[in-house]
This record gives C-alpha cells, structure tokens and sequence, in this order.
C-alpha cells in the first residue's frame, strides 16, 4: 500500500519534466492520477508508461488558456475517477517566457496578457473548478508551481517571474479562504532545474556560474521537485498550508557576495 492508496490526483502541464516525474512518483505511491497537458498525445504516452509500471492514470487535454478548457479538464478528472483529492498546478507558458519574454522596457504587452493568462488566471480557474469537489470529499490539498523567478529579480523573463509572483500570493488567498472546509493549498518554486528543456543552458560558463551561487554541490533535478510536491501533497504536511517551499538549492538562501568570499 503506497500513501496515496486511492487518492485522486490531477497533474497540470504533466509532459514538462517535472510533471512527467510527478505524476510516475505519485501512480508508484498509488494514487490514481489524471495527467493534463495540451499534448493529448504526449500525456497518452506517460499514462502508458505509467500503467505499464502496474499504475493507474489516465490523460486529459487542457489548454489553460481557455477557461472552458480548464473547467472541462477538472469535470473529466472528477468523471473518471469520482472525486478529486489533489490538485498539482504545473503547467506554464515556458514557450513565451523562453522566446518572447523581453526586458520591460522592450516588454509586449501581448506577450504579458498571454503569460498571465495561462500562468495565472488557469491556474485559478483550474482551483475555482477543483475546490468545491474536493469539499464534497472532506478536503484536499492544492500544490502550486512557483518559481525562484517569483521571489528575486532577473535579468530576463520578467512577465513570466510575475506571473509566479502573483502565484505565490493567490496560494495565500487559497489557503485563507478554504482552509476552514479542509483545503490546504501551498506552492512550490523551483531553482534551477536541469531538464531536456534547460540542458542548452546547463553547461559551460553557465553551468559554472549556477554552482557558484547553490549551496548544494549539484544543480537541482525534476525528481527534487516531484519530492516536493509529494511531501504538500501528503498527510505529512497536514499541517502547513499558505507556504512556498523554495526548492532551489539554497540559491535564495544567501548573502549575494558569498560564492565570491568562498573564492577568495
């Protein structure tokens, strides 16, 4: 019997790495999970994978720009399994943020309208679905994807870091509002994570750098993030709610000049 033994979960934006990680650590540890993502495709081939591992999952499409999209996501959720225990938020406009996301002042306001748009009124819309059914079961847990671009300014992608800034502030809303009927809502926000979207990235001066400044001696991976949801997730953070847990490696964690002083 695995811990989440019959819980109900559904799993936004589960082709990214961290969400294809998830949603396999969540089936191995029982849960019955529903696996969203624009890619029906995609999510088909996880759910295969994950079934053939001897887990149950099923794939859902979901465009969570679209309102409908994302109401429609949550109804075949609850339809197929019969209720809804947990809520993960992964999904993000990473296709903007990685291309179209320009400095302020370059800054197109479309490209702001659309990031907010998926990253901040789906997620909403996703959690306005979700709540009342989780109610119906006596309660559920909420577990949003931040991001470290949401608590410290960057040289890049600032629509993005404000969208997971506001993020981080609607899950204190959440968990103010609800937690009275036995919801829990808390989000987590990722450092930097070497994953086949980030491995450009991830060598080099780059790669160097981001050593320098983490306090751990290797960069995150998608199975540290999936650790992390697992723990919001579970029973055994019964009693926390409205938290951001920074799952970045200590790279927020200190004074700006220590890897400098570590050198010297």
């Amino acid at each position: 019997m695995g811990r989440f033994e019959d819980r109900l979960f559904l799993v936004t934006g589960a082709l990214s790495a961290v969400g294809v990680a998830t949603a396999r650590r969540l089936a191995a540890e029982g849960a019955h999970t529903v696996v969203a993502d624009l890619n029906l495709d995609g999510a088909e081939a996880v759910t295969q994978d994950i079934r053939a591992a001897g887990g149950s999952a099923t794939a859902v499409p979901v465009d969570l720009g679209d309102v409908e999209s994302v109401r429609a996501m949550v109804a075949a959720a609850v339809e197929t399994y019969g209720g809804l225990d947990v809520l993960h938020n992964n999904a993000a406009a990473t296709h903007l943020a990685a291309r179209r996301d320009l400095a302020v002042v370059e800054a197109d306001p479309g490209v702001w309208d659309e990031t907010m748009r998926i990253n901040l009124r789906g997620t909403m819309v996703a959690i306005q679905a979700a709540v009342p059914h989780m109610i119906t079961r006596g309660g559920g847990s909420i577990v949003n994807t931040s991001s470290g671009a949401g608590l410290a300014g960057d040289l890049r992608n600032p629509a993005y870091g404000a969208s997971k800034a506001a993020l981080v502030n609607l899950t204190q809303y959440v968990a103010t509002q609800y937690g009275k009927q036995g919801i829990r809502c808390n989000a987590i926000a990722p450092g930097f994570i070497v994953t086949p979207a980030s491995a450009g990235s991830a060598h080099g001066a780059i790669r160097e750098a981001m050593l320098r400044h983490h306090l751990t001696p290797r960069l995150g991976r998608p199975e540290d993030v999936a650790s992390a949801v697992v723990f919001l997730a579970s029973d055994e953070s019964a009693f926390i709610t409205g938290h951001t847990l920074r799952v970045d490696g200590g790279l927020l964690s200190h004074q700006p000049y220590v890897a400098d002083l570590r050198d010297a």
